[in-house]
């Protein structure tokens, strides 16, 4: 009877702490969801921004606008820590050409409307750069949980796996030149 009462005591502990790490596997999985499509959405209002701004340098120069929008028309729909990557890359060169296009055109750049919105971008981009550090912080624990024992075992049954982390970008690893 006393081992009966100890399998029964074992099989519920077990199960408790499958139905607990269970719980704990979802909610650092949705933590890491939910800083993706926050990093996707910090991505789209970012591209309304660079595009007003688009707008407003149209009138100071056709070209640049021209290639500035094949640039910023790229954009596909945020949904991976790849594609977003691979966002993250290609807007900075369309603002440096902007910035560009600011030095050139002196009445551009003394602009009311020209500053708000590279202030508007600054700020997205202050957004993007903090929930891609949250995401990362989410993956970290999803990663953990996956890999380590116990919790493994139950991640592995439950088919939770390893995620991906936003990658660093590789043209802002080293000092850049001070002229």
């Amino acid at each position: 009877m006393a081992a009966l009462l100890i399998i029964v005591a074992l099989v519920v502990l077990v199960g408790l702490y499958i139905f607990k790490t269970q719980r704990e596997l979802v909610n650092v999985d949705e933590l890491a969801n939910n800083a993706l499509k926050q990093i996707a959405v910090q991505l789209s209002s970012r591209y309304d921004a660079v595009s007003s701004l688009v707008a407003m340098v149209e009138k100071y120069s056709k070209h640049e606008h021209d290639t500035l929008v094949e640039v910023i028309g790229e954009r596909s729909k945020m949904g991976s820590a790849a594609e977003i990557n691979d966002e993250n890359n290609r807007i900075p060169q369309a603002l440096g050409r902007i910035i560009a296009i600011g030095e050139q055109y002196p009445e551009l750049k003394a602009d009311a409307l020209y500053t708000e919105a590279m202030e508007s971008i600054n700020k997205y981009e202050n957004l993007v750069r903090t929930n891609r550090m949250v995401y990362n912080d989410a993956v970290t624990k999803v990663n953990r949980m996956v890999r380590q024992w116990p919790s493994s075992f139950v991640a592995s049954l439950l088919h939770f796996n390893q995620r991906e982390y936003l990658a660093e970008e590789e043209a802002k690893k080293d000092m850049p030149v001070i002229k």
